[in-house]
């Protein structure tokens, strides 16, 4: 039975990651995609600041190809599990850095390694509620990762006008094809080196509320049609 799993997983890893890339990156080529709030995001850069990027896992689809788009290698936090192998060598093909760990399985090493890595290339990706939950639940890791590191966090929305919803633990989503899709920069949170308990907990739930809210707008908007073109 072992023998017959590690000869699927080697399949998967060898084949179907190399025809799943191509077939994720025409997919997306029929996005319409447009940016707001980049220039913010592009001047604390410049000026040397490091980012992470806050979002939820349902909406992870929709900024997949986020370094390509913007050239820039980010890093993030992917599980250790098998699933976590074959998103790995995905989001490898397509410039992200990833860290293996999550909040249940090495998640003290994977945070060593994404502090690390913001030291160098400067911009991070965290999935906040990932991998399994609760959804829309900021997790420490997201407070902890930028305090250690000096990094900015910006709550980052992605925005479908147009999405089929699966049914899993976060709901998930993909846009479809020819649709809009506006992925939305918020302004920068920071979080100071020395925080008690309190004042870490206090900031976690600050940015959670930040999210939740800026989600809500976000969809009514969609919902309503007044996405531009």
């Amino acid at each position: 039975m072992n023998l017959k799993k590690e000869i699927k997983f080697f399949f998967i890893k060898h084949f179907f990651t190399f025809s799943a890339y191509y077939i994720l990156n025409l997919y997306t080529k029929t996005i319409r995609l447009r940016f707001e709030g980049r220039d913010t995001i592009d001047n604390h850069l410049k000026n040397n600041g490091r980012i992470v990027h806050a979002s939820w896992h349902q909406r992870f689809f929709g900024g997949f190809f986020l370094p390509k788009i913007l050239g820039k290698p980010i890093c993030i936090m992917i599980s250790q599990s098998r699933d976590g192998d074959f998103a790995a060598n995905i989001a490898g093909r397509v410039g992200w850095i990833p860290a293996r760990g999550s909040s249940s399985k090495g998640g003290r090493n994977a945070l060593r390694e994404m502090i690390n890595e913001i030291m160098k290339c400067r911009i991070a990706g965290h999935i906040v509620d990932g991998p399994t939950g609760p959804p829309h639940v900021v997790k420490p890791g997201l407070i902890a990762l930028a305090q250690q590191s000096g990094a900015a966090i910006c709550p980052t929305f992605v925005l479908y006008e147009n999405a089929w919803t699966f049914n899993s633990w976060d709901r998930f989503m993909v846009p479809k094809p020819f649709s809009k899709v506006v992925i939305r920069f918020g302004s920068l949170e920071y979080v100071p080196e020395n925080t008690d308990s309190e004042t870490f907990e206090r900031i976690r739930l600050d940015i959670e509320q930040k999210l939740l809210k800026g989600y809500e707008e976000g969809d009514r908007e969609a919902a309503s049609g007044r996405f531009s073109t």
